[in-house]
């Protein structure tokens, strides 16, 4: 069992939200943000239920984490999400300032290194591969499931 605060606890948090995109027929990524130990918002890809390419997990996450704390900084803060973020998403984690980023499974086709690691805050703290194996079996089980 994962004790409470650790990454691999968050992360958990993370997959329960890719599972919901995952029976909503979304490409499964979950996401939290956590702050003082408390996770402030929940989000999942959203792209085709709202038609917006950019209903990205961490996008909506990044939006709701601000609104809670009244502040387009995320200083204090800690990103768990289930892939390696995007070029958008990362770019987006830049101006965000987030402290931390912590994901599971590396994104060979459209993660951010494939372009640059230089992509997030130069403060901002990644962490990969936490819980990568769950994380890459539920997307390689959703596409199995598109491929039938």
């Amino acid at each position: 069992m994962d004790s409470v605060f650790s990454d691999e606890y968050f992360m958990r948090a993370a997959l329960n939200e890719a599972r919901r995109a995952f029976e909503e027929e979304e490409i499964p990524v979950g996401a939290v943000i956590v702050c003082k130990n408390q996770i402030i918002a929940r989000a999942y890809n959203m792209t085709q239920k709202l038609n917006d390419v950019t209903a990205h997990a961490e996008m909506i996450a990044f939006t709701s984490a601000s609104n809670y704390l009244n502040s387009k900084y995320l200083t204090d803060c800690t990103l768990y999400v289930t892939l390696e973020p995007c070029n958008m998403c990362a770019g987006a984690s830049f101006w965000t300032q987030i402290s931390r980023i912590v994901y599971g499974a590396s994104d060979e086709k459209r993660g951010y290194h494939q372009t640059s690691e230089y992509m997030t805050h130069p403060k901002t703290v990644v962490q990969k591969g936490v819980l990568e194996e769950e994380c890459a079996e539920l997307i390689r089980e959703f596409f199995r499931r598109k491929r039938v």
